[in-house]
């Protein structure tokens, strides 16, 4: 079988898997799709649907978006910077899934002031409880889980964890 010009998926989602240390098998379940359809997946052999790609992103927590552009479902050129900014982000072993999401709250708050993004969040990218959104109140979550001091546009009282 030929390769479809889907290497560069495959590659990059055996280097995901690897570093959330998932075999094969263990992330097709998770997934919920067959293991031999994945490891085509893998080898560049097939071209998965941006539904599969959601499945394959939520079971390796990051951006379904990151895997959306590399399957050219989204145009690679359409905000390339956020979406390898958000990639590094949710990759970064260093930090706790917390911590990530909080960064990503935070950043994305910054494109909106500055003018960029809008402001919903990417399919997989949820707060730290699981729910989907930008905390309470407006403000940015800290990783201590109270919420911030600094509202998303740093204007007006300034909040204090209570």
């Amino acid at each position: 079988m030929a390769s479809l010009n889907v290497g560069n998926l495959g590659e990059y989602l055996r280097e995901q898997r690897r570093n959330a240390q998932l075999s094969l098998r263990q992330l097709a379940d998770a997934a919920g799709v067959s293991n031999p359809y994945l490891s085509q997946i893998e080898r560049g052999l097939r071209k998965p649907s941006a539904e599969v790609l959601q499945q394959v992103a939520k079971a390796l927590r990051i951006s379904a978006e990151t895997l959306y552009v590399r399957a050219g479902i989204l145009d690679a050129e359409r905000d390339r910077d956020e979406v390898e900014t958000r990639a590094v982000i949710l990759a970064d072993p260093s930090l706790n899934e917390r911590q990530k999401q909080v960064l990503l709250q935070i950043y994305e708050s910054f494109r909106k002031e500055n003018g960029f993004g809008t402001g919903e969040p990417v399919d997989g990218e949820t707060d730290g409880d699981g729910s989907v959104g930008q905390g309470t109140g407006g403000g940015s979550r800290t990783a201590g889980g109270g919420d911030a001091a600094v509202s998303d546009t740093d204007t007006g009282p300034r909040q204090t964890a209570g």
